[in-house]
């Protein structure tokens, strides 16, 4: 009996232990092939608005300017609208995924307003990101403090797009209805050899 037990017990083990292994030939990261086409346009619309988000190439050279912008277009039953933001209603984010770094995009947050006209886009470019903690490793300052500069480093990146800004929605009551509309775009830095 005893010896059926200790059988039963090299099977399992030895089928718990082939149901742990990795096949080494398969690919485990989620890095897209540099055949993969990126998504360089996005657009959300949320009620009476419509954000956009692109990078105007999906591939850049290294050390070439990063082209991204963001639009946000009133689409309502008014023939202009007014939304109130911080120092813009627009950040870009974003992660490069190669390396798993996060870029965040700091702004000012006086209270501002601006008059949307219908059909007429609000847009602003993206101009540069980044910001470090001295506590942060040299490898990720060294590659934020190029990315400061605008010279990003080859790489995948990911922009995570967000119009936040709120609208007074009622008149007589000055009820705020807030909006928080967020896209994703991406894009290649490759050496231009």
């Amino acid at each position: 009996m005893k010896k059926l037990s200790l059988i039963v017990s090299l099977i399992l083990l030895s089928i718990g232990l082939l149901g742990c292994q990795q096949n080494n030939n398969e690919k485990v990261d989620n890095e897209p092939s540099d055949n993969e086409p990126l998504d360089t346009k996005a657009e959300v619309i949320e009620e009476d608005f419509v954000y956009r988000l692109v990078t105007e190439k999906a591939e850049y050279g290294k050390n070439e300017p990063i082209k991204v912008y963001a639009e946000l277009e009133y689409t309502g039953g008014k023939g202009e609208i007014e939304i109130f933001h911080s120092a813009s209603p627009f950040s870009f984010p974003m992660v490069e995924t190669t390396r798993n770094y996060e870029i965040g995009y700091g702004m000012d947050e006086p209270l501002l307003r601006t008059k949307l006209i219908k059909g007429e886009p609000l847009r602003a470019e993206y101009r540069g990101s980044g910001g470090y903690d001295s506590e942060d490793k040299k490898e990720y300052i060294d590659f934020i403090r190029k990315i400061m500069n605008k010279k990003f480093p080859e790489g995948r990146y990911v922009v995570n797009g967000i119009a936040n800004f709120y609208i007074i929605a009622s008149e007589e009551t000055e009820q705020e209805k807030k909006y928080n509309i967020k896209a994703q775009v991406e894009f290649r830095v490759k050496n231009s050899n």
